[in-house]
């Protein structure tokens, strides 16, 4: 048995989430993955805020949403990349977490709906995410640039491609930053619940970026030392643990302000499970208070 976590709710999450998207969900054709990504994601939503608006449109030619809450508290902007490995997901799969962070913050969000693989390879997805900053930051915007899994790899990738002081922050949660999948957090957690090892190199493979790009693996670059303040958030029960807690531990020795957390009770993708989970709902206001920190 892998190791796994001891919170009622948590475990109860676990087994919903196995009833919709299947452990080796990986195996079947891409488009039977989305169809049970989608699925799981509807299981798990709640209705939005009142008095959040949403509209769809394009930024820079690339399909977005953007949210807007009723009363804006942050003239800064956040920028929110999905994650599902690449693969699966969209700005309808993340459209809850999303409005009830703009909702909570009272801030404007802007989600992007990336190119996904393997249709588009690398680096469509970072192409695009690209994109719209670059617009952003052109009209005078400022960002904070925030994403989940594979979204904060996006993250992390963009921000390393800016110059100093042109992010107000960035916020990763649970991030895949390409560490090494043969050591610690990848051989203790290589059968954890919701994402494996096996997932993690499945998803590299089919995304097919190089192996030593710094914009696709994070922690392969030299120097972090230019990344704005980062907030950093990983699960205990996730092969992608040791990934973030390296990329945190490298932004404190670069001098640059960081704060880490490790939610001791969670899986890979417990922000699903934030309105029914003890350790998931802090994890939740955790990034939300991070996230205020971030805006100013």
């Amino acid at each position: 048995m892998p190791p796994m976590p001891t919170e009622p709710e948590i475990l109860d999450f676990i087994g919903q989430v196995a009833r919709f998207y299947p452990d080796d969900a990986v195996a079947a054709p891409v488009t039977q993955q989305r169809i049970w990504y989608d699925a799981l994601c509807r299981a798990f939503d709640r209705p939005l805020p009142e008095g959040l608006n949403w509209q769809d449109g394009t930024e820079a030619g690339v399909p977005v949403r953007r949210y807007q809450p009723a009363q804006i508290r942050h003239d800064a902007t956040v920028l929110y990349l999905h994650g599902g490995g690449f693969v699966v997901g969209s700005r309808d799969s993340h459209h809850a977490i999303c409005g009830e962070i703009a909702a909570a913050l009272g801030v404007a969000l802007i989600a992007v709906d990336y190119r996904l693989a393997p249709e588009h390879r690398w680096p469509a997805a970072s192409q695009d995410g690209a994109a719209v900053l670059d617009a952003l930051l052109r009209a005078g915007r400022q960002v904070v640039l925030a994403g989940d899994s594979a979204g904060g790899q996006l993250a992390a990738g963009l921000a390393l491609q800016q110059d100093p002081g042109r992010l107000r922050g960035l916020a990763l949660v649970y991030p895949a930053l390409g560490g090494d999948p043969h050591g610690g957090s990848y051989s203790q957690m290589a059968e954890a619940p919701g994402l494996s090892t096996q997932d993690v190199l499945y998803y590299r493979d089919i995304l097919q970026a190089p192996p030593e790009d710094p914009v696709a693996h994070p922690l392969r670059a030299k120097d972090l030392s230019g990344l704005p303040p980062t907030f950093v958030s990983a699960a205990r029960f996730d092969p992608l643990r040791d990934d973030a807690a390296a990329f945190a531990a490298r932004l404190i020795a670069a001098d640059v302000a960081c704060s880490y957390r490790c939610e001791p009770q969670m899986v890979h993708g417990w922000l699903r499970a934030r309105h029914m989970s003890p350790g998931a709902k802090a994890g939740f206001a955790a990034l939300l208070h991070g996230l205020g920190g971030l805006l100013g």
